[in-house]
């Protein structure tokens, strides 16, 4: 399944990611980086730190999130009640 927008594509692919949607064709989960931009994190760290990643990128998490923010919320939920066992 994929959610396209106007420039890249963010993905779900069975066995990648936990079947996550991620960005394009990397490893890296929207939910990632929605977490670390509510922990503050700006784009320019998470452009620093995801080198493979582009501003357009980060445009397209946030119109996935916009679209989706229950799927990617209780994702980022889920993950933090895991860490608290």
């Amino acid at each position: 399944m994929a959610y396209s927008t106007e420039t890249k594509l963010i993905t779900k692919t069975t066995g990648v990611c936990g079947g996550n949607a991620r960005i394009r064709n990397t490893r890296i989960a929207v939910w990632t980086i929605i977490s670390f931009q509510k922990q503050g994190v700006n784009d320019e760290e998470l452009l620093n730190n995801y080198p493979t990643l582009t501003k357009e990128d980060l445009k397209e998490v946030w119109l996935y999130y916009n679209n989706n923010k229950t799927e990617i919320d209780n994702i980022i939920a889920e993950g933090e009640l895991e860490e608290n066992d």
